[in-house]
């Protein structure tokens, strides 16, 4: 099917008023973008920290847009125009949710959602490529994971056979609404590590934010998690009213993966599905996290009765979004490994790791800062530092105040050369002096630090 509102459905769903316009025209495309707007395109003015997108609908018009729904904003020119229609709502956003949940459950569809800690762009991705053998899907572009990409995510699907949805979360509550938008069959829960420990106090009140997503989940629907993170295999023991579907390398769980082979292009596995070896797999992105991310595309595959050969062809077929481990080959010989998208202790344990199996003649990583750790920032910093020194790492460069603790604690432990710089550019003059044909140097912090500049600077 390919549902399509309307306007006066548009109104019913979101209690808007129609400025004008003729109330039986035909919506299907939505954006939030001016700059982006296709041809009969639905402007949604979204009101940001800095501006108010409400009061560029004008513009919209100008580039295409044949409707515009915006919020009640004092002093707009709201005059008429032919052929266009416009309608105000009392919060946009609110909006945009209750349109997307409404377009859901017009589709009766798998509908996959993935939250985690870390891993759920890439466990995301690589679901898609699986879920794609078979059916015509949608995902979630990038990390469109919160209140707002999520909907417009939803409010994208035409003729699709099955979505894949990413959900992301700072407090408790936020994945609650996103499930309830969404209403999965199939919940995915890649792990609960230490992402936003700051704001939610405690691994368990992760675990406790992560479980939202059940509230939305479908009563024949399935929960897959990762049963070697301690306490989803708890929460898992205790709790048996949920149709849970378990994989893992370490405890014993419905998909294992055994004999596990790490390569310079990505790894191999024997699986074992209930104590039985049923294939062997190849996953194109080296490093266990990937691993993992693959038993999860496995699980959900036969979730919806995918053939395992065509499981395979998905995981060999995935590629990573951008930010995420691109592992780029420069022209002086040296290897950028950009995974500066976002990091907490979970992801750059991983990412390390990760450099740690790449090949090259020097292992280089440049740290910064992990944000909303709150109280356990010092001790999070500290153990990423173990981490470096762990994995055999040559070279360590950090920036950063808080990231000076990984330094600190990596020397401790026994890694020779160590530098701290309090900003991109001094950490980027260094960088260049130090890197040589056939080194391989990861790229990682939070965000906010804006590591990308360290990463345009070096390729």
């Amino acid at each position: 099917m390919n549902f399509k509102f309307t306007v006066e459905s548009i109104l019913d769903v979101t209690g808007g008023t129609l400025v004008y316009g003729d109330p039986n025209t035909v919506c299907e495309n939505f954006c939030k973008n001016t700059k982006e707007i296709v041809k009969d395109d639905v402007y949604i003015g979204i009101k940001g920290e800095k501006f108010d997108g409400s009061k560029f609908f004008q513009e919209a018009f100008e580039n295409g847009a044949e409707g515009a729904i915006i919020n009640k904003v004092d002093g707009l020119d709201l005059k008429h125009i032919e052929g266009k229609f416009l309608i105000q709502v009392d919060d946009t956003i609110d909006a945009i949710g209750k349109l997307a949940q409404y377009k859901r459950e017009q589709y009766n569809i798998p509908v996959i959602a993935v939250t985690g800690s870390v891993g759920k762009t890439s466990t995301k991705d690589i679901i898609y490529s699986v879920v794609a053998q078979k059916y015509k899907t949608l995902k979630t572009q990038g990390n469109m994971n919160n209140h707002i990409g999520l909907p417009m995510t939803i409010l994208g699907l035409k003729d699709h056979e099955a979505l894949v949805v990413e959900m992301g979360m700072n407090h408790f509550g936020e994945i609650s609404k996103l499930t309830n938008i969404a209403k999965p069959t199939i919940a995915v829960i890649t792990n609960v590590g230490t992402a936003h420990i700051g704001n939610l106090g405690s691994r368990e009140n992760i675990l406790k934010a992560k479980l939202e997503i059940l509230e939305g989940l479908s009563k024949d629907g399935h929960l897959v998690i990762n049963n070697d993170n301690d306490l989803l295999n708890k929460w898992q023991t205790e709790n048996k009213e949920y149709n849970v579907v378990t994989f893992g390398i370490e405890n014993d769980s419905k998909y294992v993966a055994k004999d596990i082979e790490y390569t310079e292009n990505g790894s191999t596995y024997k699986l074992i599905k209930e104590g039985k070896e049923i294939d062997k797999i190849s996953v194109p992105v080296g490093g266990e996290a990937f691993v993992y991310n693959s038993l999860a595309g496995i699980s959900v595959g036969e979730l919806l009765d995918i053939p395992i050969q065509k499981i395979k062809q998905g995981i060999e077929k995935f590629e990573l979004s951008k930010m995420r481990l691109d592992v780029e080959k420069t022209e002086q010989g040296y290897t950028i490994i950009n995974d500066c998208y976002n990091a907490n202790y979970d992801s750059m344990k991983s990412a390390i790791e990760f450099l740690k199996n790449i090949e090259g003649k020097r292992k280089i990583a440049v740290l910064g800062d992990m944000l909303e750790l709150g109280e356990f920032s010092e001790k999070l910093h500290e153990d990423v530092g173990k981490v470096v020194a762990q994995n055999n790492i040559n070279i360590l460069i950090t920036v950063g105040k808080e990231a000076t603790k990984i330094a600190e604690t990596a020397k401790e432990n026994g890694v020779e050369h160590v530098y701290s710089f309090d900003n991109n550019k001094d950490a980027i003059e260094k960088v260049k002096k130090i890197l040589a044909v056939d080194d391989v140097a990861l790229i990682k912090a939070s965000n906010s630090m804006n590591f990308k500049e360290i990463v345009s600077a070096l390729l």
